[in-house]
């Protein structure tokens, strides 16, 4: 993958982040985080290039198998996810209506991710526990009420999540998704961020998604119901977008629940989601271990 690659981490018991490179990991807060202590600083400075220019001069520090990965932004001030954003996905509700006017929207902790290759832990209080891949977009240059023809500009990098869901908990209220959205440690974002350079990284790229090896989830983004600068712009309507703010927008079709008869997730399943040009995102299953 020649584009550049960013990741959070931990390594023995401290948070960091770098550039991922030949099988390594160049230690840029090592050098760099007394001025930018995590990468939504480093965002929010508008120096993604000196993060570049510092690691150009060093060859990795440890390889990457030494780090746990984090979520790329371990501290964003907002994670919006855009619900119903494939065609197909819109048509798995039956209810007779054409695509949306408007985009639905929730939102989702921090703590309910995990960064790539850390299990993502199914809740003893459902089985229900289903997949949803999705690209990821992360704001570089904050603002409101931002136009859709300058929307792009104010994307910093681009990422993929599972965005793991309790398909019951979503239903246990009339008006909202969030129980089921934000058990802790129920998805993961990653693995790294992909600097945002050009529209053709995101314009008609495929994502799919695959459990154990078998695909489930198969589209392009060319063919979602509201396009990445809508996004920007809609959510910049009624909140002030900030650097290192984090969206994930949209799945496609396949996910567990639509399955006949629904198949959820288990222990010991491997969830993959790859998209052009970004990468791969791989999360094991497992139980959530109660103290």
């Amino acid at each position: 993958m020649d584009q550049p690659r960013l990741l959070s981490f931990i390594r023995n018991s401290r948070r960091g982040y770098g550039l991922a490179r030949d099988g390594g990991v160049v230690d840029l807060s090592a050098r760099l985080g007394a001025k930018w202590p995590t990468l939504r600083s480093v965002i929010e400075a508008g120096a993604l290039n000196a993060l570049f220019d510092e690691a150009g001069r060093h060859a990795a520090d440890f390889g990457i198998e030494a780090v746990a990965f984090d979520i790329p932004v371990p501290d964003p001030e907002k994670i919006i996810c855009v619900g119903v954003n494939f065609p197909d996905r819109n048509e798995e509700y039956k209810d007779g209506q054409d695509a949306p006017k408007n985009m639905s929207l929730f939102v989702r902790f921090p703590r309910s991710f995990v960064g790539h290759g850390q299990p993502i832990l199914r809740p003893p209080e459902s089985v229900q526990f289903d997949y949803e891949g999705e690209i990821v977009i992360v704001i570089g240059r904050g603002g409101r009420r931002i136009p859709e023809s300058e929307a792009l500009a104010h994307v910093a990098g681009l990422s993929l999540a599972n965005e793991g869901t309790l398909r019951d908990w979503v239903r246990h209220a009339k008006f909202n998704v969030t129980q089921g959205k934000n058990f802790d440690r129920s998805g993961a974002i990653g693995p790294w961020l992909v600097p945002f350079t050009h529209e053709s990284q995101l314009a008609d790229i495929r994502l799919t998604t695959r459990v154990n090896g078998e695909l489930r989830q198969d589209d392009r983004t060319g063919r979602m119901i509201f396009s990445f600068r809508k996004i920007i712009a809609y959510i910049s309507t009624f909140t002030t977008l900030v650097s290192g703010d984090t969206i994930l927008c949209g799945t496609p079709t396949g996910a567990g629940a639509r399955l006949d008869p629904p198949v959820w997730l288990k222990p010991g399943d491997v969830v993959e989601v790859e998209a052009d040009g970004i990468g791969r995102l791989s999360n094991g299953v497992a139980d959530e271990a109660l103290p």
